[in-house]
């Protein structure tokens, strides 16, 4: 295995050796082929194919699984969407600034500014002021065609469920550092989650948030807030690299069950 290689394209490599699969490995991981007999099956980025595009879409747009999951009564965190003022008028708004400056008046306690597609923690702001939002505001549509905006909460908790139809694969808590956010790629420890009463709600929570916007494999954010506990986001794939690390048999197992799922429908296709 190449040296630094992700733990993503490691766990394929080692399904496919020893299942005879064919591995070609390309643009440094990022996409990678796997042939058994005379069809292909892809992974790109964190994603093995498993997903429809349209849930694939959803979960990858913060404002959109808002929604769906509000349509569906499940808890989760509000995120309101912002679009990009180059864009221009007609798609952005003549008044998207006094919307998020109305965003901030509403939430005393501050608001959180960030892209709207997932960026695993980077340019994710705490703002609290007008110059504040005005610069997170402006770094975030340097880099995005969208930003969103959510209220500043006190997180109790976070968790995270890695899912695969209404299986729990992996359930672990995210212990913060010195930083305010829970990611991991900030510092953030996972910590696993034995069989429990925390667990089981989290779990059931992610149940629903999977099954309200038709995904079939995710990782599901959660996070307790004045005792409650709600969606923070969805993540249509499955990064486990700082788990890896630490519980290397375990993520091997979840993306093992994954592929047998991919693999699986191969046979059927025949």
């Amino acid at each position: 295995m190449a040296s630094g290689e992700r733990i993503f394209v490691q766990a394929i490599r080692r399904y496919c050796a020893e299942r005879g699969i064919t591995v070609d490995v390309r643009s440094d991981g990022w996409l990678i082929a796997m042939r058994r007999g005379p069809r292909r099956r892809f992974a790109f980025g964190y994603d093995i194919g498993l997903n429809s595009a349209i849930a694939h879409r959803l979960a990858n747009d913060k404002s959109a699984t808002a929604e769906a999951l509000t349509l569906a009564e499940v808890p989760c965190v509000p995120h309101r969407l912002f679009l990009n003022p180059k864009l221009g008028v007609h798609v952005a708004g003549a008044d998207w600034r006094e919307g998020m400056l109305a965003q901030l008046a509403q939430n005393p306690q501050g608001v959180v500014v960030k892209p709207n597609e997932g960026t695993s923690g980077r340019s994710v702001f705490k703002v609290t002021t007008e110059a504040e939002l005005d610069r997170a505001a402006s770094e975030v549509f340097s880099m995005s065609t969208g930003l969103v905006i959510s209220p500043f909460v006190a997180i109790e908790e976070e968790v995270r469920v890695v899912l695969l139809d209404d299986m729990p694969l992996v359930v672990y808590s995210k212990q913060r550092g010195s930083d305010w956010r829970h990611n991991l790629d900030a510092g953030a420890k996972p910590v696993l989650l034995e069989d429990g009463e925390v667990r089981a709600a989290c779990a059931k929570l992610a149940i629903d948030a999977a099954c309200a916007i038709s995904i079939v494999l995710a990782s599901i954010d959660v996070v307790r807030v004045n005792g409650e506990w709600k969606v923070l986001e969805i993540n249509s794939g499955v990064m486990m690299e700082a788990l890896g690390k630490l519980h290397p048999e375990l993520v091997q197992a979840a993306y093992d069950a994954a592929l047998d799922r991919v693999f699986g429908e191969l046979r059927h296709e025949r």
